[in-house]
C-alpha cells in the first residue's frame, strides 16, 4: 500500500466521520498532520469532541482549514477581527496566509483576542472562516523573528509543497514490525562539540543534532561520511537547542540534497538560525572556508516544523518523537523518541539543567515509558561540582565591586543565548537594590537579538519572571542600566572611558566583539575578564583560562602581535547551562520510569567514562561510553 492508497483511506474514514453538511473538499498530508478542507467548517468548530474522536479513530492529528471559495477577503477579514475582538487586546499585527487559510493575530494581551475557552477565537472562526493562530506582541522587536516569519509568508506555496512531500513519507507504509534498534555515535561522544546521534530501525532513519566543534579545525564537523549514514533515506533531523555544537552543522545537509523535515522547538528555531548565520558571518571574516551559504539556512527554515514541549508527532512509520524541557537554555529539549508502537522507549538529554534558574524551569525527568537514557556528561567527573546559583551570584558581585573600586573594566565573554540573559537578570537586581555600584552596562553582540527572541517567547520562561513582566509590568530586560554598543567604532570609547561592565559574545574568545575587547583590556591589571561558562579545549578561552600570559593575535591589519596578558582571570562556575555531576546522578535517581541502560555522551573522555562506571555502580544496569563511529544495538 503506497502512502497516497493510505491517504485514501483516511479520507474514507474522515468522510465517514464528518457530517455530510461540513462539505470535505480536500483531505491531504501536511507534515505529520492531516489537514481537512470545508466548506461549511462551523460545524466542526462548534463541536470540537468530534475532531477529538475523529483524531483518535484515525489515530492521527487533525487541522480543520476552510475552502479557499468560502473565506471572507483578507481586508474585510482583517475589518472583522478588529470588531470580535476587544480593543484593550492592543492587536499590532494581522497577517493572512492563502496557502493553508491561516490568520495571525499578533497583540500585547494575546488572552483577551483568545477569550475564555476560546470563546473569541472561535467566533473569529465562524465570522471570516480563517483558522486564527494568536501570538503575544514582544516588548522588544526581533529582526530575525521578522526575516523567518517574511520567508515562511513569500514561499508559502513552496513551504505547502515541502509540508505534503514530509507528510506523504512520514505516512507510508510500515513494512515490518518488529525489527532492530540501532544508536550510532556521529560526534559529541567523549568529546564536546559537533553533536550528532543516528537512531535507525528496520524502517526509518533519523538523526538527533548535526553539530559543529566551535573550538576545532581538525575534527569541527560530524562523521556523517559513515556508511551507515544515507542523507537520501533520513526521515528526519531533530535539534534539542540552538547551540551551534548541536544545531550549527544543520544547513550543509541541506546544501546536498536534504528534503526532509526539521523538528525542533519555535524559540529553538528562532535562536539557532540567529547562530547559523553569525556563524557564517565570523567565518567569512577570519577567512575561513564557508560550509554552507544564507540560502542553505534559509532552505533549512523552509523546512522546519516547530513542536511545542509534551506535543506527541509521527516522524517516522514506527517512531513518534515528544520534546520536553530540558531547562539548559530557552527553548532547548530533551527528544524522547517512542519506537515501534511503544516496543522501545529513548530519551536524550541534549545539554540540560536539572536546577531551576533565574530564567528557565528545571528539566523534566517523567516520561510515558523509557528503556534507553542517553545523558550529557559535560561535568561528569567526581571533582565537577557547580557551586550554587547564590554562591556564584555573591562571586560575580564581588569580584565586580572589587574591579570597579580600583577603577578598572570588567569584561564578561557570553554565549549569546542562555548565559547572557541570566546574566542580564543577575546584574539589573543587584544594581537595582545598590548592592552594585551603579555603572553601563554595555551589551554588545548578538545578545540584544537574542533577548529580543527570549522576550518573543515568555512560556518558555521560569514562572516567577513571567509572571514579573506580564503581571506586574516590570521587565529586566528593559532596564535602563543596559546600553547596546552601536558599533565597532564605539569599543575604543568604551575601553577609554569610565569604569563598566561589558558583556560580548562569543562565551569563549572564539570570535565575535569580545576577541577585540580582550585584545584592548587584557594588558592593564586594573581590569576583569570574567568568565561565567565552559572553554572548551583549543578555544583562545580555554588558552586564558589555564593561565598563558602572552598571545599572539592579529591586528585590524592583519598583522600578529603578542598580547601581554595582565588583567586579572577570574571564572565563575555556577551560572553553568549544564548539570554538575551531583545534579546528573540526582536526575538519573529520580528518572520515571527507570531505564535499563544509561549511555553517557557529551563530556571529555575521562569524564564521560567515569560517569558510567559510576552509574553502573549506583544503579546496576547496563551503561556504555561509545566512541565516535561506535553501534550499539538497542533492540
Amino acid at each position: 500500500m503506497l502512502s497516497q492508497e493510505i491517504l485514501s483511506e483516511i479520507k474514507k474514514s474522515i468522510l465517514h466521520g464528518i457530517p455530510e453538511e461540513a462539505d470535505v473538499t480536500e483531505v491531504e498530508f501536511e507534515g505529520p498532520e492531516i489537514s481537512i478542507y470545508l466548506r461549511n467548517p462551523k460545524i466542526l468548530v462548534d463541536d470540537s469532541e468530534l475532531v477529538k474522536e475523529l483524531a483518535k479513530s484515525i489515530r492521527k492529528r487533525i487541522v480543520i482549514r476552510s475552502d479557499p471559495s468560502v473565506r471572507m477577503p483578507p481586508a474585510e477579514a482583517a475589518q472583522k477581527i478588529k470588531e470580535i475582538v476587544n480593543k484593550e487586546a492592543e492587536i499590532t499585527t494581522i497577517a493572512f496566509d492563502e496557502n493553508v487559510g491561516e490568520v495571525i493575530i499578533e497583540a500585547k494581551k494575546p488572552g483577551l483576542v483568545i477569550g475564555r475557552n476560546g470563546v473569541t477565537l472561535k467566533e473569529i472562526t465562524r465570522t471570516v472562516l480563517w483558522r486564527p493562530s494568536v501570538i503575544r506582541t514582544p516588548p522588544l522587536t526581533s529582526e530575525m523573528i521578522l526575516r523567518i516569519r517574511h520567508a515562511f509568508q513569500t514561499e508559502s506555496v513552496a513551504r505547502k509543497q515541502i509540508l505534503r512531500n514530509i507528510g506523504r513519507r512520514i505516512h507510508r507504509p510500515l513494512l515490518v514490525k518488529d525489527g532492530y534498534l540501532r544508536l550510532t555515535s556521529l560526534g559529541g561522544f567523549r568529546e564536546v562539540g559537533r553533536t550528532a546521534i543516528l537512531i535507525q530501525t528496520t524502517e526509518s532513519s533519523v538523526l538527533i543534532d548535526c553539530g559543529v566543534n566551535v573550538g576545532g579545525t581538525l575534527q569541527a564537523f560530524p562523521r556523517i561520511d559513515l556508511p551507515e549514514f544515507d542523507l537520501e533515506n533520513l526521515d528526519a533531523i531533530i535539534i534539542t537547542h540552538s547551540h551551534l555544537d548541536h544545531s550549527g552543522f544543520l544547513p550543509f545537509l541541506f546544501k546536498y540534497g536534504y528534503e526532509g523535515p526539521v523538528y525542533c522547538t519555535r524559540a529553538t528555531l528562532n535562536l539557532m538560525t540567529l547562530l547559523q548565520l553569525d556563524y557564517l558571518d565570523v567565518a567569512e571574516r577570519e577567512g575561513k572556508l564557508l560550509p554552507y551559504s544564507q540560502k542553505d539556512v534559509r532552505k533549512a527554515i523552509l523546512h522546519t516544523i516547530p513542536l511545542d514541549y509534551g506535543e506527541v508527532t509521527d516522524i517516522a512509520p514506527d517512531i513518534r518523537l515528544t520534546l520536553h524541557n530540558a531547562g539548559h537554555i530557552l527553548g532547548s529539549a530533551i527528544v524522547h523518541l517512542h519506537i515501534g508502537d511503544g516496543l522501545y522507549n529513548i530519551a536524550y538529554t541534549g545539554d540540560f539543567k536539572f536546577s531551576k534558574s533565574r530564567l528557565l524551569e528545571a528539566a523534566s525527568y517523567t516520561f510515558p515509558r523509557l528503556e534507553t537514557i542517553v545523558i550529557e556528561s559535560t561535568y561528569g567527573a567526581p571533582s565537577d561540582i557547580i557551586p550554587s546559583r547564590k554562591k556564584a551570584e555573591r562571586d560575580l558581585v564581588e569580584i565586580i565591586n572589587a574591579t570597579l573600586s580600583r577603577e578598572g573594566k570588567i569584561l564578561i565573554p557570553v554565549l549569546a543565548v542562555g548565559r547572557a540573559q541570566e546574566l542580564m537578570l543577575v546584574l539589573e537586581e543587584n544594581m537595582r537594590k545598590s548592592i552594585l555600584r551603579e555603572v553601563p552596562i554595555y551589551i554588545d553582540g548578538m545578545i540584544s537579538e537574542a533577548t529580543a527572541i527570549h522576550t518573543t517567547h515568555p512560556e518558555y520562561l521560569s514562572k516567577e519572571l513571567r509572571e514579573r513582566i506580564f503581571h506586574q509590568g516590570s521587565n529586566p530586560f528593559l532596564a535602563g542600566f543596559f546600553q547596546q554598543v552601536e558599533g565597532a567604532s564605539s569599543r575604543p570609547d568604551i575601553i577609554e572611558g569610565d569604569p563598566c561592565i561589558i558583556m560580548a559574545t562569543s562565551g569563549m574568545l572564539s570570535g565575535g566583539p569580545s576577541v577585540e575587547y580582550f585584545q584592548l583590556m587584557a594588558p592593564d591589571p586594573k581590569n576583569t575578564l570574567m568568565f561565567v561558562s565552559y572553554q572548551v579545549e583549543g578555544t583562545l578561552g580555554r588558552r586564558v583560562q589555564k593561565g598563558w600570559k602572552e598571545i599572539p593575535m592579529k591586528t585590524k591589519n592583519e598583522k600578529t602581535e603578542m598580547v601581554n596578558v595582565r588583567i586579572d582571570i577570574k571564572s565563575v562556575d555556577g551560572f553553568s547551562g549544564h548539570s554538575d555531576r551531583r545534579q546528573i546522578l540526582d536526575y538519573l535517581r529520580k528518572l520515571s520510569p527507570k531505564p535499563e541502560r544509561i549511555i553517557t555522551c557529551h563530556g571529555e573522555n575521562s569524564k564521560c567514562i567515569s560517569l558510567a562506571s559510576t552509574a553502573h555502580k549506583i544503579f546496576k544496569i547496563e551503561t556504555r561510553a561509545p566512541q565516535n563511529l561506535e553501534t550499539i544495538r538497542l533492540k
